[in-house]
């Protein structure tokens, strides 16, 4: 998925590589992330859920054909609207997406969306995505 410039916050297909280019061996590699909502409504869920989305493409440098699946888990305390809603509006209609209740587990984030979602890269180094008050879920992670 790249940006696509003439349409902020939403994706294109990727252009094609030069021809005769070497092709580093790609394999299939999972990336994690999380946000957080300050209040569980509509346009608050869609646009966290947009912006971790965006962060984990353009941090990883991922085209549309390298995302395989995104499975999201969302904490008991969000009813609004189901985060793969919010990816289907920037371009991930077609991508296999998952929602699933995150266990309610005594003292954990609350108000919280994560996502793990399933790519095809060639990269060795990758870029976990957390936002928000979920920053110190995974604060061992280098920026």
């Amino acid at each position: 998925m790249s940006a696509n410039p003439s349409s902020p916050g939403t994706f294109s297909s990727p252009t094609g590589s030069a021809p005769g280019a070497s092709i580093p061996a790609r394999r299939v590699r999972a990336l994690r992330g999380a946000t957080t909502v300050d209040q569980d409504t509509t346009a608050q869920v869609t646009e966290r859920t947009q912006a971790l989305l965006l962060a984990l493409v353009e941090r990883n440098a991922l085209v549309h054909g390298d995302i395989i699946s995104v499975l999201f888990t969302a904490t008991e305390d969000i009813h609004s609207i189901f985060p793969a809603s919010a990816a289907r509006a920037i371009g991930f209609g077609d991508v296999p997406l998952l929602c699933a209740r995150e266990l309610d587990i005594n003292g954990a984030q609350r108000q919280c969306i994560r996502v793990m979602m399933h790519v095809e890269t060639a990269s060795e180094a990758l870029h976990h995505i957390y936002l928000q008050g979920a920053r110190g879920l995974r604060d061992d992670l280098p920026e």
